[in-house]
């Protein structure tokens, strides 16, 4: 989409400036994101021990991951749905949904019901979740786009850090319920924010994608050189969020099994999501600089070792302190990495469908996780869990670095795109695409 140079100069100097309300707003829909999403691992051992919900380990598992099938699907409808009623409509009633979810949470009585609410709660966080990080993208400097990613996706791990400190006095004194009550009270509260807050709808990033049709962002993401990126970035976000996912819900009942007390398991998981806090705003910082891609080799490795650690060196509170950091370290930043390299890969106009996908598929990761994890600890105990993880994290290192080969070779906006895929044609060659408008 080439525009006459005045037009391309304001355009840029628009991309430089940044919106913080509306980037602080979209990292708070992801703390309550998280909250909502991760508080299920922390109830996981009281969960097992309820015999009004007569679930087994399997089952558990089973249902940890269907709110990442309803993630699935919430991911890859959001940006269709935004085309039509805009985001913040989408973001309103994506937050509703996982509001009244968390609420069915709480009063389930059985494995069916149970099940079903996770899987709302999924539908909702995966709406609100693509959304946030597209508006946030599309709010913030172009030269900030790892540490605007990071900021916004920071509200996972914090969402989990506060469920696993409120669990730490909750559990034991009132069950298991509450903390499914108090994720709803705190989407409610995010749902009057995001009402009362204006959020404008003429940057130039979100004029680029009306420019196109849904039917043209999908041919750049699944055309020519955009198809290669498109399998990456999948291989990378399924593998890793089959390690971090998994992790968030097995994570205190693998350390219970290795002999710690639950209050310990807790604030060992306090570690995992804190450590990730941390390392992710430290990789967007590096991003920054060297390059997402580059970096996500870097992270995937800190997984890789977190998981060998806890393998193979002998069980005491420093070795799994160290090692549970790596986990998170490597688990969250490596998939904020490739959300990073996915929204710049690709021409403008097609960012929010990148990272739809990458969204999307980094939930099939996160339902595999939780599944996995669950057969895993049933037929080996915590190293049977390190172990499975380990393998996916394995995978994922392969994946990133075949990411940051491909972010090298397929120059950022090179892509068969509306535009120049009729001249490109039966040659099989793809010519350049603007990244701004």
């Amino acid at each position: 989409m080439h525009l006459p140079a005045s037009t391309r100069s304001q355009s840029e100097a628009e991309l430089s400036r940044s919106n913080p309300t509306v980037v602080v707003l979209c990292m708070l829909i992801t703390v309550i994101e998280g909250f909502n999403l991760i508080v299920y691992g922390s109830v996981v051992p009281l969960l097992l021990q309820d015999a009004s919900l007569g679930v087994t380990d399997g089952q558990t598992g089973l249902v940890g991951g269907l709110v990442y099938i309803g993630a699935i699907a919430g991911s890859l409808l959001a940006p269709v749905i935004a085309e039509r009623a805009g985001r913040k409509h989408v973001l309103i009633v994506a937050i509703a949904l996982f509001a009244v979810g968390a609420t069915l949470t709480a009063a389930s009585v059985g494995v069916t019901t149970l099940a079903a609410s996770r899987f709302l709660t999924g539908l909702g966080v995966g709406c609100a979740l693509t959304t946030a990080m597209t508006l946030a993208r599309n709010h913030a400097a172009s030269r900030r786009a790892s540490l605007v990613v990071t900021v916004t996706m920071a509200g996972i791990p914090l969402g989990g850090v506060a469920a696993s400190l409120l669990a730490v006095p909750v559990l034991p004194a009132l069950g298991w319920r509450p903390m499914f009550l108090v994720g709803a009270g705190a989407a409610l509260l995010i749902l009057v924010a995001v009402v009362r807050t204006p959020i404008p709808a003429d940057t130039p990033q979100e004029r680029a994608a009306r420019q196109w049709t849904g039917r043209q962002k999908l041919t750049t993401l699944f055309t020519g050189r955009g198809t290669l990126v498109a399998a990456v970035v999948a291989l990378c976000a399924v593998a890793n969020m089959v390690a971090w996912q998994g992790l968030n819900v097995w994570a205190t009942q693998a350390l219970t099994d290795l002999g710690y007390s639950l209050r310990a398991a807790l604030l060992f998981t306090f570690t995992l999501t804190g450590a990730a806090v941390a390392g992710s705003f430290a990789g967007a910082w590096a991003a920054d600089r060297y390059g997402a891609a580059r970096l996500a080799v870097v992270t995937g490795a800190c997984t890789v070792l977190g998981l060998g650690g806890a393998l193979v060196l002998p069980v005491s509170v420093p070795v799994t302190a160290l090692c549970v950091a790596l986990m998170g370290i490597g688990g969250h930043t490596t998939m904020n990495l490739v959300h990073t390299t996915a929204s710049d890969i690709y021409p403008l106009p097609a960012r929010a469908a990148a990272l739809g996908w990458s969204n999307g598929t980094s939930c099939i990761g996160a339902f595999l996780g939780p599944t996995l994890g669950g057969t895993a600890v049933s037929a080996g105990g915590a190293q049977g869990l390190f172990g499975t993880f380990g393998a996916a994290a394995a995978v994922c290192l392969v994946a990133v670095f075949l990411l940051y080969r491909t972010d090298r070779a397929v120059h950022p906006g090179v892509f068969r795109t509306p535009e120049n895929a009729g001249a490109a044609g039966a040659a099989g060659t793809v010519a350049a695409a603007p990244k701004t408008v």
